[in-house]
């Protein structure tokens, strides 16, 4: 179970609840689900308790109550606990790891695009100072790989200058990561460093990765075996941030925030970098299950990571 398929599961219990006549409140669109914070109990949690107290007359406890009984049985959900004033904690399911694999190969790149916003129409403000441009048609992706009908205020194509936001000096590629890493209000970054194949430079960082990825295809391919998740990989950092990526696109989406996007690469590539050495087997070791349970998770991590290149418009060289 993804964070996107928990945040529907939790909205069919709250509409279950509607039903049964339990809750008396207007369904949500959506119910928020985020990383547990410091503190919290489990991998994933939720306010919606406390966001439903008010308008059902009922405490945020009660509420979050009749929640858990309605999740205590759902597959792939190992625990739900009720924390604080009333915050709902998801443990996912042992299986997680191969079901997150299974939907991340199954959907390749296009992994994170979603039907939330199907039925939303956004038309963007018309631009033509190179930055702005540059962030609206990103956003414009964004908003469509969610199901939005999203364009600018007129013919999209009118806006479209050859070259507008490309740095002839820099390259494509970094000066659009200089431009889209910054957030909105921000300076953009400097474009110098991110020329130069170092770790500090995030933009090589987040490339480096995918190609690594890619690398240990080609390699474990010499060695006779390929990917195949098959055992549990107890690395929850890097499962975590693969879960996390739809809940990212759809928060980069609506919150017009390439950047979230490009954050959130940084943190992918710097858990499947440390994560990387334990994929092929060294010395005399035989190619085992865990070999190939390692490397599907890579492959699977290396796709989100083209993905979300894509759609910030930045290529995902397979060797660097």
């Amino acid at each position: 179970m993804t964070p996107a398929d928990l945040s529907l599961t939790v909205l069919r219990a709250v509409r279950d609840a509607v039903d049964d006549g339990v809750l008396r409140v207007d369904v949500p669109a959506r119910v928020k689900v985020e990383r547990a914070r410091p503190g919290g109990t489990g991998e994933y949690a939720s306010s919606i308790a406390l966001t439903l107290a008010r308008p059902s007359g009922r405490t945020a406890l009660d509420v979050a109550g009749i929640l858990q009984e309605r999740l205590r049985d759902v597959p792939g959900l190992r625990e739900v606990a009720v924390t604080g004033p009333g915050f709902l904690n998801f443990v996912l399911g042992r299986d997680s790891g191969a079901e997150l694999v299974h939907a991340i190969r199954e959907a390749g790149t296009s992994y994170g695009s979603g039907t939330a916003l199907a039925g939303t129409v956004v038309r963007l403000a018309e631009v033509t100072e190179s930055r702005a441009l540059l962030v609206g048609r990103t956003v414009l992706r964004l908003l469509r790989s969610q199901g939005a009908d999203a364009a600018f205020g007129g013919d999209e194509r009118i806006h479209v200058r050859p070259g507008a936001y490309r740095d002839e000096t820099f390259g494509a590629d970094a000066a659009r990561w200089s431009l889209l890493r910054a957030a909105p209000g921000d300076r953009p970054l400097d474009p110098a460093p991110l020329l130069v194949q170092h770790e500090r430079n995030s933009l090589f960082r987040v490339r480096y990765a995918h190609s690594r990825a890619r690398r240990l295809l080609v390699n474990a391919a010499q060695l006779g075996f390929g990917p195949a998740y098959e055992t549990p990989v107890p690395v929850p950092g890097l499962l975590g941030v693969l879960g996390d990526h739809p809940v990212v696109l759809l928060a980069a989406a609506r919150h017009r925030a390439p950047d979230r996007v490009a954050r959130h690469l940084e943190a992918v590539a710097d858990a499947l970098l440390a994560f990387q050495h334990t994929v092929l087997p060294l010395g005399d070791e035989k190619p085992s299950a865990a070999h190939r349970s390692r490397l599907a998770l890579a492959e699977a991590a290396g796709t989100v990571l083209a993905g979300g290149l894509s759609v910030l418009g930045i290529s995902a060289p397979d060797r660097i």
